[in-house]
């Protein structure tokens, strides 16, 4: 199974790199549309690769998309957190619970032995 995965990705970087070199023209990115970069008078632009382009389209989509699922996760993770820390805190309640009924009822045996000793 670990050969397999290592063939795709060795198949998937191909296939970039390929992409890569086939979309190497250089193209104009700019930041804003020639009427408001004229209306705010900036004109930031920058001639970069295609494949530039295209990849960080690409990383930035799985960035927003990432962070959208860890955001949309958030109340599952939270609920998780209170359960993990309620079971903490039984559990040690628990351990409270039987350390002081085992050592009682010691007591109230040896209580009782005396009373009827004396």
């Amino acid at each position: 199974m670990r050969y397999f995965r290592y063939a795709v990705l060795a198949f998937l970087t191909l296939a970039l790199v390929v992409f890569a070199v086939a979309n190497r023209a250089a193209v104009e990115v700019k930041a804003l549309p020639a009427g408001l970069a004229g209306l705010f008078g900036v004109d930031a632009s920058a001639q970069v690769p295609l494949f530039v382009v295209l990849f960080a389209g690409a990383a930035a989509g799985l960035a927003i998309g990432f962070l959208w699922e860890w955001l949309r996760e958030h109340k599952h993770r939270k609920a998780a957190s209170r359960t993990s820390r309620e079971v903490t805190r039984l559990e040690r309640e628990l351990a409270v619970m039987r350390d002081s009924t085992t050592t009682p009822a010691r007591d109230e045996v040896v209580a009782i032995l005396d009373r009827k000793a004396g």
